[in-house]
């Protein structure tokens, strides 16, 4: 059996760290994703639990 050259597992190891390095410097960059309807007022805790749309609509699949 051929031993495999240093010179390709030092490329994998590089490319490898090359390419967790960009996703944290992409994942870093980003603004944080705001979400339509929701601000920091309207997001308080003591407004509790609401029934939406989307509530209802998520209960009717769980339905056994």
């Amino acid at each position: 059996m051929k031993p495999k050259s240093k010179s390709r597992r030092n490329f994998l190891l590089t490319a490898g760290a090359g390419t967790a390095g960009a996703a944290v410097a992409v994942v870093a960059g980003r603004k944080q994703a705001e979400v339509p309807g929701v601000t920091a007022e309207s997001s308080n805790e003591k407004d509790g639990y609401r029934v939406t749309e989307h509530i209802l609509t998520y209960y009717k699949t769980t339905e056994v």
